[in-house]
């Protein structure tokens, strides 16, 4: 057998099983801690509170306790891996004439921790979780409010996320982060996605956790399997050009959040088989919003991950006994399990995005009349090859692929392009790749 051909067997199958079954990402899923996730839920609720505007001074209560609490444990994790994570505080002053949930002046703070990358550490991955609660009133920055699923469960998370995967390298930067003022108008967001705008930072995409410990619905289910991947459909800041493409050569429902809510999707199937991912066409929930948008607005890909059924008894609730029913979000009620399944579905996907080279940036295809596809794509730095993915258009996941190697152009024969909508992912050396990038350029005949 030509030895051209034995090479480029050898290397399709070990691309194959590296994809698929690589041990790491196993260890990764193996690391996370249920008792220190419910350990740092425990600390986080015995501050009180943690409203935006609540105590600043106290040491034990309020929000300023809570972020010098997460930010000496970013800096603990840091000294465990060598000085591996920047960790700063990143702020923005408000006045409570910008918004009426704003009870007065001041500075809503996020705590930042960065772990840079090796070959491109301006291409950054962020996993957020919320620092601040609420009670029923909004404006109540004085009454006990302690938050345990919302969101202690999510800024545990990303703390976890954090100790587990700072013991490994990766090409790209990894971003986790505490934000606040998501209760008072996403400011924690806003501000954190103005700051990586003004730096130049190239966001691979923003994984916003808000809410990941609850499996008690208040519809009566209880699942401790299922989650939400919360996705717009096409970005807000796409161009009337653009606009005017997608009714020709659709793409309706394949922006960069989209594509990167598939990733997710995809990765947690592959080594998660028995987590349940649940992809809703929709950037939140109905009629409400996350600290994934802020991003959204100005380009970026993001994501919100949270549980697939709450319990409304237990969010944005004074604590309380009324009815027969304990009103309030408490740490009773958080299930730490499900919360590190979560965890450990946002660390396999960022060590994975983290550890692919990245995506195409200009993708065409054609084959207009023809009975087949073509596609053409930049070459990228760091590809060892590409995989072309397609579906039908009726499909929410890339159901069908095809690895063709270290080319930037290749025709799909006997699949007519009118009937499935296609796509292009760059393959690293390990096996690993990249988001889709949707098709975003036309070869004409």
């Amino acid at each position: 057998m030509n030895q051209l051909i034995k090479s480029s067997i050898v290397f399709l199958i070990c691309l194959n099983l590296n994809a698929q079954t690589d041990q790491k990402i196993y260890d990764i899923i193996e690391a996370v801690s249920v008792d220190r996730i419910k350990a740092d839920v425990q600390i986080l609720a015995d501050f009180g509170t943690r409203h935006t505007f609540s105590d600043t001074v106290s040491n034990t209560r309020g929000i300023g306790a809570a972020r010098r609490w997460i930010k000496k444990e970013f800096e603990l994790i840091s000294k465990d891996c060598n000085n591996c994570l920047e960790v700063f505080y990143q702020k923005d002053f408000v006045t409570k004439d910008v918004k009426k949930r704003v009870p007065h002046d001041g500075w809503i703070v996020n705590v930042v921790a960065i772990q840079r990358g090796s070959k491109y550490p301006n291409r950054y991955i962020i996993m957020s979780g919320d620092i601040d609660s609420r009670a029923s009133d909004v404006m109540d920055f004085s009454i006990d409010a302690p938050g345990a699923n919302d969101n202690a469960s999510g800024m545990a998370g990303a703390i976890e996320a954090a100790r587990v995967l700072s013991t490994y390298k990766f090409e790209s930067s990894i971003v986790y982060v505490g934000l606040s003022g998501e209760e008072q108008g996403l400011f924690g967001g806003a501000g954190l996605a103005a700051y990586a705008k003004e730096k130049g930072w190239d966001v691979i995409g923003v994984f916003n956790n808000d809410m990941i410990g609850n499996i008690e619905g208040v519809d009566g289910v209880i699942d401790n399997r299922s989650f939400r991947i919360f996705s717009e459909p096409v970005p807000p800041t796409e161009t009337d050009r653009e606009r005017e493409m997608r009714r020709f050569y659709g793409g309706e429902v394949d922006g960069i959040s989209r594509q990167l809510a598939r990733y997710v999707h995809k990765t947690t199937q592959t080594y998660m088989p028995e987590m349940n991912p649940m992809m809703v066409y929709r950037l939140d929930r109905f009629g409400r919003g996350g600290h994934h948008r802020p991003f959204n607005d100005l380009g970026f890909a993001g994501i919100r991950i949270m549980e697939a059924h709450e319990n409304y008894t237990q969010q944005h609730q004074d604590i309380r006994l009324e009815d027969g029913i304990n009103y309030g979000d408490t740490f009773e009620h958080v299930n730490f399990p499900y919360a590190a399944k979560l965890t450990a579905v946002n660390a396999i996907n960022m060590a994975s995005l983290a550890s692919a080279p990245p995506p195409p940036k200009t993708v065409a295809i054609g084959g207009i009349v023809e009975a087949s596809a073509k596609l053409k794509w930049d070459k990228v730095d760091g590809a060892k090859g590409y995989k072309i993915y397609w579906r039908d258009t009726t499909s929410p996941t890339w159901d069908h692929s095809r690895y063709v190697g270290d080319l930037e152009e290749f025709t799909l024969n006997g699949i007519v392009i009118d009937n499935s909508y296609f796509g292009v992912a760059s393959v690293g050396k390990d096996g690993y790749e990249s988001v889709v990038v949707f098709p975003n350029s036309i070869l004409r005949n």
